[in-house]
């Protein structure tokens, strides 16, 4: 049960439904999607979101899926039923469109197999094809809809004499035309013109009767007759007839079509069904991609919780202003199934109240729904409302009489399977007696188990809230150094109403305010003063919360940075101690060669004085260059170790300042647990930098694999590092290891998308990590990651992995109207 009749204008759904159908191409799923109402049978829920959610995923990832206009069978479907009627050509036309676009549809489907989209594929596999109306209707209609001369032999030999007659009457007509102008009957310039289907000549007012034949018209000022040459009379009624025995057998040809495909009329009729179908879910998804909306949890426990819930009217209205919706969060159990929330007016109040009552009502109408696809929403067999104004004069009415009358029927209908949504409970009349009702009403409705969001000013209310079994009190926040709303709901607390600050603000005079703040009492102020007090205090813890964050956050990629660089170091310290060794082989053998050389000569130079002399002054340039060699070699070692010095006193420092204890009050930062040992995982010898993989564990001793090498060493001696560090460090210089492969078969089984939502984060990454592993291996072009947009924590990890992959070239966010921003597409080349 729905309460009141104007429930869907109330919290906006109709207009939501007015986007959807404009979304649909064809007038039979416009009618099926008004059809498809608030339902209480969690399976048609879960089948009406499951059908949106994959047709979303199919837009989003599917290139060739048949996504233009659809033409509707179901006006043709009621002709063909009909005895004796025919489908005229452009309906005959029409009618091979809709079953062209059914098969393509459905074989697109189907060939996906039913593992990626199962209610589509099950959805499609019962629809039935036609390929053989298909063809017989090709067999009669030409590329322009129109009838083909060969649709019967008749036919064709009509047309062939209409061509002969219309040939012999033109080449007549032009003979008169020719011969009147030679005699000064029609002007020189004179041609031929066409009046009621006939072809004549235009004659002046003056020669019309020099002219034989008939007169068929006359031009607007009288000076002009039309004539129809009485040479061509009898062809031209030739003509005529022709033309009705053509009309007689076009008739012919497509009544006999209809015939035939009259028995088949039901099957069109499920066919065109089918199309609607696809066409209204195609239009859900189509607005869940532009308003960011998705298919929730459908609850198990009867817990109702919204996560960044938004309103997607007021969502529409700021984007258009160029301003971003603040999200609503809320949760409701069978703890705490009612929520009191209380704070400024114009602070969200009743947005938040709507905006929980539309997330509902969507969900049950299988609509997609504007929250994250975390949120989870049980069902409900009824929702009441009681917000705005709706006094009458003719029911005689006043605003608080309609307030009671609401709760009225709602004490009358209200259950544990109810949802109530009471906008500035209790107001409308005075205060002491309507807050009391108001209380009274809702101790009712906690007794019924009723799930519910309830907004009031009212203290006794609020205090209620705070001390009752399974109600919540909750706050709208407030910025109280800028004295302005902030929209955001925080559950746990009672909201002040602000109206010192705000009246202070608009400027109302002090004397007033002081003298308001002296007829409220102190313990009405004093209770306010403290409210502000709390919601000033929490705003700066959560200020100083998020500096904490931002800060590891740039500790932690500071601590990449180093690491990185600390390892680039280490890879040019061994590239440099081997070239110098290298090197130093060379001079060896060299100065070997040197003094070999010098020895020979020597003696060949019997000891000659000038000769030794002038020997060994080469040989001390040689040496002189061996050492030059030597000193650079060491200055350049010198260098890498005092770098390497830097980053770790860095490092150092780093750890100094996490072991200092923090202030009271300030968030202590996790330390990650070392991870532990097992099989499979990535590890580095102590003192060595190239990692293994362990391969068995026994007891203390390991059992490891460092490239080729087979070893066995302590536990102790071994430190765990992560995919990306082994990857870092076994990824080759100058060539890529050659790995054997079945290249073929991984092309064959590759999907060029991956969907990660649901995943944690490290699941996630992993995850994208052996997906490109993959993609690089059977060398695609592009592939897309659907990751959706939630807070953008799961986007921000991925992208951060993506930009560490050399051989990635470009990483973009898809079009917007196939995902947007909940989509990463990554593009591969070299660098």
């Amino acid at each position: 049960m729905i309460y009141p009749a104007n429930f869907e204008e109330k919290i906006g759904f109709d207009r939501i439904r007015e986007q959807v159908t404009a979304l649909c191409s064809t007038p039979s799923a416009k009618a099926k999607l008004a059809e498809e109402g608030f339902s209480t049978s969690a399976d048609e829920i879960e089948r009406r979101l499951s059908l949106m959610n994959e047709m979303r995923s199919l837009l989003m990832l599917e290139r060739d899926f048949p996504d233009g206009d659809y033409p509707d069978p179901a006006p043709l479907v009621a002709k063909i039923r009909v005895e004796g009627s025919y489908l005229l050509a452009a309906e005959a036309d029409q009618l091979r469109k809709a079953l062209v676009t059914v098969g393509a549809i459905a074989e697109f489907i189907l060939g996906r197999g039913g593992a990626r989209y199962p209610r589509l594929w099950e959805l499609s596999r019962r629809v039935t094809l036609f390929p053989e109306i298909v063809r017989a209707i090709d067999a009669i209609l030409d590329d322009r809809g129109e009838v083909k001369d060969s649709a019967s032999p008749e036919l064709q030999q009509v047309r062939r004499a209409i061509r002969e007659r219309e040939g012999q009457a033109a080449k007549r007509l032009q003979q008169v035309l020719q011969r009147a102008k030679q005699a000064g009957i029609v002007d020189a310039d004179a041609v031929l013109s066409v009046r009621d289907g006939r072809s004549v000549i235009p004659v002046a007012a003056a020669n019309k009767r020099k002219l034989q034949g008939f007169i068929h018209d006359e031009s607007a000022t009288g000076r002009t007759f039309y004539v129809e040459p009485v040479e061509v009379v009898e062809i031209n009624n030739e003509l005529k007839e022709l033309e009705y025995a053509e009309r007689r057998e076009v008739v012919k040809v497509l009544s006999a079509f209809t015939e035939s495909i009259r028995p088949d009329a039901e099957a069109i009729a499920d066919a065109g069904d089918y199309l609607s179908s696809v066409d209204m879910i195609r239009a859900k998804a189509r607005w869940a991609l532009a308003n960011d909306a998705g298919k929730p949890i459908l609850s198990t426990d009867d817990r109702l919780e919204l996560r960044t819930a938004r309103h997607p009217l007021l969502q529409q209205t700021l984007r258009a202003q160029g301003r971003e919706v603040v999200p609503l969060d809320l949760a409701l159990d069978r703890r705490k199934h009612i929520l009191v929330i209380s704070g400024p007016n114009a602070g969200g109040k009743s947005v938040c109240l709507k905006t929980t009552g539309l997330m509902q009502y969507l969900f049950q109408c299988g609509y997609p729904v504007p929250a994250s696809e975390v949120s989870e929403l049980p069902v409900f067999r009824s929702i009441f409302i009681d917000i705005g104004d709706e006094q009458s004069i003719d029911d005689d009415l006043s605003t608080y009489s309609s307030h009671l009358r609401n709760m009225k029927n709602m004490l009358a209908g209200a259950s544990d399977r109810t949802l109530v949504l009471i906008d500035e409970f209790g107001s409308g009349t005075e205060p002491t007696i309507g807050g009391a009702i108001a209380e009274a009403i809702l101790e009712r409705l906690l007794e019924r188990g009723c799930y519910g969001v309830v907004t009031t000013h009212y203290a006794n209310i609020k205090y209620f809230a705070s001390n009752a079994e399974g109600v919540a009190n909750g706050a709208m926040l407030f910025d109280v150094q800028r004295i302005r709303p902030l929209f955001k709901l925080e559950i746990g607390k009672p909201g002040s109403s602000f109206a010192v600050e705000i009246a202070r603000k608009i400027g109302l005079p002090e004397e007033i305010i002081r003298a308001a703040s002296d007829k409220a009492g102190s313990d009405h102020i004093n209770l306010e003063r403290q409210l502000r007090e709390i919601a000033r205090d929490k705003r700066y813890w959560e200020q100083k919360r998020d500096r904490i964050r931002l800060t590891d956050r740039k500790i932690e990629e500071l601590e990449q940075s180093y690491a990185a660089q600390l390892a680039r170091i280490r890879q040019e310290r061994s590239e440099i101690l081997r070239a110098a060794k290298a090197e130093a082989r060379e001079l060896m053998a060299e100065a070997n060669r040197r003094i070999e050389q010098t020895i020979k000569e020597i003696r060949e130079a019997q000891a000659e004085r000038e000769m030794t002399r002038f020997i060994r002054r080469d040989l001390d340039a040689f040496k002189e260059r061996v050492e030059q060699a030597d000193a650079v070699d060491t200055e350049k070692a010198a260098r890498i170790e005092r770098e390497m010095e830097k980053l770790r006193r860095r490092r150092e420092r780093r750890e100094e300042r996490r072991r200092q204890p923090v202030a009271a009050g300030d968030a202590q930062p996790v330390v990650a647990p070392p991870r532990e040992i097992e099989v499979g995982s990535k590890v580095v010898l102590e003192g060595q930098q190239t990692p293994g993989v362990v391969q068995s564990l026994k007891g203390d001793k390991v059992q490891v694999a460092f490239g080729q090498l087979l070893t066995t060493v302590d536990r102790k001696r071994l430190r765990v590092v992560s995919n990306s560090e082994y990857r870092e460090a076994t990824r080759p210089v100058t060539a890529r290891t050659v790995v054997s492969v079945d290249v073929a078969a991984r092309k064959l089984n590759f999907k060029d998308h991956i969907d990660v939502r649901g995943m944690r984060a490290s699941e996630a990454v992993e995850a994208v990590q052996n997906f490109i592993d993959d993609a690089l291996m059977v060398g695609v072009g592009s592939v897309t990651i659907l990751h959706g947009k939630g807070t953008g924590a799961l986007k921000e990890e991925i992208r951060r992995y993506l930009r560490t992959v050399p051989d990635i070239a470009g990483v973009a966010d898809e079009h917007a109207d196939r995902g947007g921003a909940g989509i990463t597409v990554v593009t591969f080349g070299s660098e």
